[in-house]
């Protein structure tokens, strides 16, 4: 995927890490900023790409009036049923996949010296690092990212619990790093700064 000119990274992360803050701040400094997590709600959305095959698989019950996904009703059949939240994941990720890939090459094609591909799930993902010069992971521990959830979403702990638990461990991600940003009592100033720092070794 790269050419000389570009450099792709992906920028990973648990819930509630700063992954996606640290991702701002890269597209700040110049860098194309492609949120897989925002295409996912693209395709899931009113008559998005991926709704016939997701109504068709989980009835009407699980599609909103305006045809979107209903979110709530799927993440508690995800979070107590693992097959279902596997075969939304064989709906939905090949969609969301296909689409970073085109937007990468986009930019690529654009002049973008550097591209971002932020994608909460890519240390569960074969896809992703053979396409990519280098992984960059924000990590911090459970507690921290309990707290900020929390805080941010007002979702119960046990329910952020049970998110943490669905995702890759923090010692997987770490082990497929080629730079781990450590976002535990930092401020957001000093957040950016380590972001900076990843873009300027990547070509911002």
């Amino acid at each position: 995927m790269p050419t000389q000119h570009t450099r792709t990274i992906g920028l990973t992360g648990g819930i509630g890490s700063g992954k996606s803050t640290v991702g701002q701040f890269l597209a700040d400094a110049g860098a194309t900023l492609i949120d897989a997590d925002a295409i996912a709600r693209e395709v899931t959305g009113p008559d998005g790409s991926a709704m016939p095959a997701i109504r068709k698989a989980f009835g009407h019950a699980f599609v909103t009036a305006e045809g979107a996904l209903d979110r709530d009703r799927m993440r508690s059949l995800a979070f107590t049923d693992p097959d279902a939240r596997v075969q939304l994941e064989q709906i939905v990720h090949p969609l969301v996949g296909s689409t970073v890939s085109a937007r990468a090459q986009t930019a690529i094609e654009a002049g973008s010296r550097l591209v971002v591909l932020d994608i909460p799930l890519l240390a569960e993902s074969r896809r992703w690092p053979a396409q990519l010069d280098a992984v960059v992971v924000v990590d911090c521990p459970a507690a921290v990212q309990i707290a900020r959830v929390i805080a941010r979403s007002g979702l119960a702990e046990d329910a952020v619990r049970a998110i943490i638990a669905a995702q890759a461990s923090r010692s997987l991600r770490r082990s497929l790093a080629d730079v781990v940003i450590h976002n535990e009592g930092v401020d957001l100033a000093a957040l950016r700064t380590l972001a900076l720092q990843v873009g300027r070794r990547f070509g911002l």
